[in-house]
């Protein structure tokens, strides 16, 4: 009502409200995906593609929907045409066991659509979905019964370091159980000067309290912003 009032759009209110200059993100599309959102062997919930290298929005589209069809082509070659159905949140969801597998059919992709260097990999692994609560240690084979892959807080903590070194990974979101601050704490410290950037979601919950706690305990450097988490445009913009 306030934004109509001053007859400007909503995007722009907000930005007046929280003293902030508007300005449009780098799009993620989400294109993999594993965990809860898919039926397959994949533990880590979602691998997406971030066009950082683009000069516009727009460039940044057209660079995601290039490497999308190609990503397409490659798992229908390898997996089977079934296996372009996609997950919960759009994704594709292949019958892919390994974090590794993904990550490196998207670099594939990546280089088929010409564009390696100028799109990067973000993942949320969702680790508190794989995290086993009675042997307190995360298990990378969670959905697959009888098969347990465990590793401890440090070990998830060297996996990930393996894999940016690996693949062009600059963003993890809930790399951790969401109490465990000790890993999130690790793992920033290690990837400082790397230009990865950790995401707290199930960390911070769009919570004031959590936020500060992440900001004092130097958890995580970035945080996904969810209105639905808090319950109003106000309290998010506070947080």
């Amino acid at each position: 009502f306030s934004a109509a009032h001053s007859n400007v759009p909503l995007y722009q209110y907000i930005a007046k409200l929280s003293n902030s200059t508007i300005r449009l993100p780098v799009p993620s599309f989400n294109v993999i995906n594993g965990g809860s959102h898919a039926g397959n062997k994949l533990a880590m919930q979602e691998f997406m593609l971030l066009p950082t290298g683009a000069k516009t929005f727009k460039e940044a589209m057209r660079m995601g929907s290039e490497v999308y069809h190609h990503l397409k082509s490659l798992i229908k070659a390898e997996y089977g045409l079934d296996a372009t159905n996609v997950g919960d949140e759009g994704g594709f969801a292949p019958n892919i066991e390994s974090a590794e597998k993904a990550l490196e059919i998207l670099v594939k992709a990546i280089d088929k659509a010409g564009y390696t260097g100028l799109v990067k990999i973000g993942m949320d692994v969702a680790a508190s979905e794989f995290f086993d609560e009675g042997a307190k240690k995360y298990d990378l084979n969670n959905k697959q019964p009888g098969q347990p892959h465990y590793l401890s807080s440090e070990e998830l903590v060297a996996y990930y370091l393996s894999q940016i070194e690996k693949y062009p990974i600059i963003s993890i979101e809930d790399a951790f159980e969401q109490d465990d601050w000790a890993g999130f704490q690790t793992l920033l410290t290690s990837v400082k000067g790397k230009n990865v950037q950790l995401v707290g979601d199930d960390l911070t919950v769009t919570n004031v309290k959590r936020i500060q706690m992440a900001i004092e305990k130097n958890a995580c450097d970035c945080l996904l912003l969810k209105v639905n988490q808090i319950g109003s445009v106000t309290e998010a913009i506070s947080a």
